[in-house]
């Protein structure tokens, strides 16, 4: 895909601009980058990997103090 649509989730808010962006890029290929900074790049993942990175945001896994 030569021009990913780039999407954010409704409950992301516009005050702080800390969001994260989705694209689906290629066939069983998804996109992940930071709304703030577009320009450097982005994480590709399978749906298994994204699926199992939303289940670990989630359950709070990848939290920190």
């Amino acid at each position: 895909m030569t021009n990913p649509v780039w999407r954010k989730s409704s409950r992301s808010g516009t005050q702080r601009g800390d969001c994260v962006e989705v694209a689906d890029l290629a066939a069983q290929t998804i996109g992940v980058r930071d709304s703030k900074n577009p320009a450097l790049g982005h994480l590709t993942l399978t749906p298994e990997n994204f699926g199992g990175l939303l289940a670990d945001i989630k359950r709070g896994t990848l939290d920190h103090a």
